[in-house]
């Protein structure tokens, strides 16, 4: 025994058998371990296949046939213009989305409810649930409401609601037996029926196709009505607008005064006319003011107005310059032929003074006429200017009056332009009621259906087959990975990463009952060899150090090992090593009732405390030389013998005594003290039961051991079928070739 170990070197020669604890063990990802867990799983796997085989066969032959048939539409992408107007109601353009939609309002419930109306299908049982006979569920509940109490008889209002729900069922039956979708990637529609009846199945389909041909036409006929009454009701309205907002124009040019003629008001026009007087009287006084200036200039320079313009131009002053000049000449005449003193010369002088005294006067009057013309071009001017001036301020209230008159022409202008689009429309849509064509066209019309589509018989036997194939093997699978017992070697080495120490077959009948004499009896048995293997694996399980104290436990009770660690101890014995097995058991002490004919007076416990010698409580197996420390059957104790020093120091004595010690313990999962055992002994074995030992309980199990540090020598299954073992692929295929070795 080896207790006296530093921790750090047992440590280090631990198996890390920690490892993989969260894995999933694979046990079928190789193919020839899923053939074995098929071998083993097959009887499942044969009841799950034929199972599914036979359900399948008989629901296709007691299903009631269904047949199915389709209709198809397309949507005319051609334009048929008969008259260049628009419709109120256009045609829909051929892309995916339209026909997409298209699909949807053919499942709609309203075209499905008209063709239920029409084919009158709440009267076929298909269809209706109401007509259909009562289920057994449905018996019960009606005999349960029964007891319950009578139903009232059903109102008017009660059984209108009644006939809603039943339409309503009607139309989801039918919708659930009918469907549309596009062909491809066409403008096309197919759209499909199901019936129990070829013959309705057909007349659905074609029903549907005709009901949505006609819900086209009819959309477009009642857009156009509705948009014709709609228009008609806007235009009396428009047509009394534009009346009244011309009329308001008229009254409000009247009575702010903006008459016209033509483009401009007859204001406008007197301005233009005052203007252009305006102009003429003031170049007529500029005229008179020049002449009369000339005049005054004259007269300011000292010279003589009958040099001015005026003057000149004045036939009165000519005939007196004439008559002025005849004088002059003939005064000449007579001053020549008779001298200045003469009469007639002096008649002459008055002549002349007399006509020179009319110039002036004349040129007097010039002036004073040019002074009056001035005057009354002036006054001309200034009244001109006064009118023009009224003229002026009336035009600029008619202009502030014409930007609201040109608002009420806007508005009158607005309201025409809109009357007139209006009347226009109304005009365009009663001439093109009569024109509204359907947005697609049959392409196909639904046959009646000759074979069933429901069900395939063929097909749904092969599907039956497959499919129970797949569930077997589902079922395979499931069961396999639900397998939570310990099985195999190779799976307690690749889940716990400890090492396997072999298979222990399990006896029976006689064998069963006296393990003890059929290893003596058929040393070369392979059950005998199972402990031979152990044996061996224990005593060089660390060959750097002697390996003596073995302790054998198991996670469970039940698992075994009571059993193994005998065995162990009789083939040891029998192999020339001086073995000595201990009950550590203390609850069930089954070693020590198994292994020993009568009670023992004296054991472990007694020796233990010093009560007998070693020598007094070993008894000794005589046939194979087997020494035994067993336990009383009287004897108990409260006190934590293994992890005293006693204990310690007897195990030392023993170890000097015996060259391999194996201590029978009880379950590591209950038990406290087979915990402290395994800590002080230099090896452990753990005992499986084969298809019995949980995996988390034997996990759990090495978790204890290892959070003790023991040295964990591996796992023996045992118990093991051999027949059923290699029969169903627990084991390799060679078994046969070598089991001519053992004699049992």
């Amino acid at each position: 025994m080896n207790s006296q170990a530093p921790i750090d070197q047992r440590n280090a020669k631990m198996v890390p058998y920690t490892q993989g604890y969260g894995q999933v063990d694979d046990r079928i990802s190789d193919p020839k371990q899923a053939l074995r867990a098929l071998r083993r799983r097959l009887m499942l796997f044969l009841f799950v296949v034929l199972t599914t085989f036979i359900s399948v066969a008989v629901f296709t032959f007691q299903a009631t046939p269904v047949y199915s048939t389709s209709a198809s539409v397309i949507m005319d992408s051609r334009d048929k213009t008969v008259i260049d107007i628009g419709s109120v109601l256009s045609g829909l353009p051929p892309e995916s989305s339209v026909v997409d939609t298209e699909v949807q309002i053919i499942r709609s419930r309203s075209l499905a409810e008209k063709v239920v109306r029409q084919l009158n299908l709440r009267e076929v049982p298909e269809f209706n649930p109401l007509l259909q006979e009562a289920s057994f569920t449905d018996k019960a509940k009606a005999w349960l409401k029964g007891l319950v109490g009578s139903s009232p008889a059903p109102s008017s209002a009660a059984q209108d609601d009644q006939d809603v729900v039943e339409m309503e069922l009607v139309v989801s039956s039918l919708l659930n037996k009918t469907g549309a979708r596009r062909i491809a990637t066409t403008y096309g529609i197919e759209i499909y029926a199901s019936s129990q009846n070829p013959e309705l199945a057909a007349q659905i389909a074609n029903k549907i196709v005709d009901q949505y041909l006609v819900e086209q036409l009819d959309a477009k006929f009642d857009a156009t009505r509705r948009a014709n009454a709609w228009l008609e009701e806007r235009l009396s309205e428009l047509r009394a607008e534009v009346n009244a907002a011309e009329n308001a124009v008229e009254e409000y040019r009247a009575s702010s005064g903006l008459m016209s003629a033509g483009t401009t008001t007859l204001n406008q026009q007197q301005m233009g006319d005052l203007n252009g007087q305006l102009i003429l009287r003031r170049a007529e006084l500029a005229d008179a003011e020049a002449r009369l200036s000339t005049v005054r200039d004259l007269a300011a320079r000292g010279v003589s107005a009958e040099v001015s313009g005026e003057a000149l131009n004045s036939p009165v002053i000519s005939e007196l310059r004439r008559q002025q000049a005849e004088i002059l000449r003939e005064r000449a005449d007579l001053q020549n032929r008779y001298g200045p003193l003469h009469p007639d010369i002096q008649r002459i002088n008055n002549e002349e003074a007399n006509i020179q005294s009319q110039i002036s006067t004349e040129l007097q009057r010039i002036v004073t006429s040019l002074e009056s013309d001035v005057s009354i071009a002036r006054q001309r001017v200034a009244s001109l200017q006064s009118n023009l001036g009224q003229i002026r301020n009336t035009v600029n209230q008619n202009n502030q009056a014409s930007v609201r008159l040109r608002e009420l022409e806007r508005s009158a202008e607005a309201s025409r332009s809109i009357y007139e689009a209006f009347l226009a429309r109304f005009k365009q849509t009663n001439e093109s009621e009569g024109l509204a064509e359907a947005d697609a066209r049959l392409l196909s019309a639904a046959p009646v259906p000759r074979a069933p589509s429901f069900p395939k018989t063929g097909l749904n036997l092969m599907i039956g087959l497959a499919l129970g194939l797949m569930l077997g093997v589902g079922a395979v699978v499931a069961a396999e990975a639900l397998n939570s017992q310990i099985s195999t070697g190779e799976e307690i080495e690749e889940s716990f990463h400890v090492p396997f120490l072999g298979n222990f077959p399990r006896l029976v009948g006689n064998e069963k009952k006296d393990p003890r004499r059929y290893l003596i009896n058929n040393p070369t048995s392979a059950y005998a060899e199972s402990f031979r293997n152990l044996r061996a694996s224990i005593m060089f399980a660390d060959l750097d150090n002697d390996m003596k104290t073995v302790a054998i436990t198991s996670s469970q009770p039940d698992e075994g090992k009571t059993t193994l660690t005998h065995g162990l101890g009789i083939m040891s014995a029998m192999s020339g090593t001086k073995t000595l097995i201990v009950d550590g058991d203390f609850r069930r002490k089954r070693l020590s009732e198994t292994v020993l004919k009568e009670p023992a007076e004296k054991g472990f416990l007694e020796c233990l405390f010093g009560e007998c010698t070693i020598e007094e409580a070993i008894t000794t197996d005589e046939e194979t030389g087997l020494d035994i420390l067993p336990l009383t059957p009287d004897r108990h104790t409260p006190r934590d013998v293994f992890g005293s020093r006693t204990f310690d120091n007897l195990m030392e004595q023993l170890e000097e005594r015996y060259d391999l010690i194996l201590i029978d313990t009880g379950p590591l999962l209950l038990l406290a003290e087979t915990r402290i055992i395994t800590s002080k002994v230099d090896q452990v074995v753990v005992v499986s039961r084969w298809l019995k030992t949980n995996r988390a309980a034997l996990k759990q199990a090495l978790s204890l051991l290892r959070d003790f540090r023991a040295q964990v020598a591996g796992v023996a299954i045992n118990r093991v079928d051999t027949n059923r073992y290699h029969r169903q692929g627990y084991g390799h295929s060679g078994y046969k070739s070598y089991a001519k070795y053992y004699t049992n």
